[in-house]
């Protein structure tokens, strides 16, 4: 799992954007390491969110993002009956089922935004009364858009993580490594 990123191969804006996605998804993965289901179902606060619930959310927006580049419709299609799903492990879905997903999206993301002709080129935004009448955004958009999703919900991983059971990303790592730190 990555924990930092390298420097990019020179001219390789490409390489260093889906590093940064990557290092985001990792923060995510990290969160989850050892959790069992009920865990991963877990509410800890307030809020709705849980560690099973965000790693779902972030794997279908990453393949909705993907699919609206390539104008295609999306795996899973969500409106106001269904949304709340995007944030919740229902049926028989489960951490692993969700990361081998997740995996698959990555490979696609991946795939994709290596063999466009362009970051420059761009895709329309759909007609969501949040986004710009007849807007438009660019791959490298797209890119920047992934990293910040992922980050902002590796944080929230983060805190639901420790609330639990009291573990942080570094000692996760660690722990999985067999080393100690401190």
């Amino acid at each position: 799992m990555v924990m930092h990123v390298p420097a990019e191969a020179k001219s390789d804006e490409r390489g260093a954007l889906l590093a940064f996605i990557e290092e985001q998804r990792g923060g995510i993965r990290r969160a989850v390491l050892g959790l069992t289901e009920e865990q991963a179902r877990t509410r800890p606060s307030a809020s709705e969110l849980s560690l099973g619930g965000l790693l779902k959310h972030v794997a279908e927006t990453e393949q909705i993002w993907i699919a609206r580049a390539k104008q295609e419709p999306p795996a899973v299609r969500r409106d106001e009956s269904n949304w709340h799903e995007s944030f919740q492990l229902v049926g028989e879905e489960t951490v692993a089922s969700q990361l081998a997903y997740w995996e698959q999206v990555a490979a696609e993301t991946e795939k994709f935004i290596r063999s466009a002709p362009s970051l420059d080129d761009s895709f329309p935004l759909p007609p969501d009364p949040w986004f710009p009448p007849e807007g438009r955004v660019s791959l490298r958009w797209l890119c920047l858009h992934l990293i910040r999703e992922a980050a902002r919900h590796a944080g929230h991983a983060d805190i639901i993580r420790e609330s639990l059971d009291g573990k942080t990303a570094f000692e996760l790592v660690a722990q999985e490594q067999g080393a100690s730190w401190g």
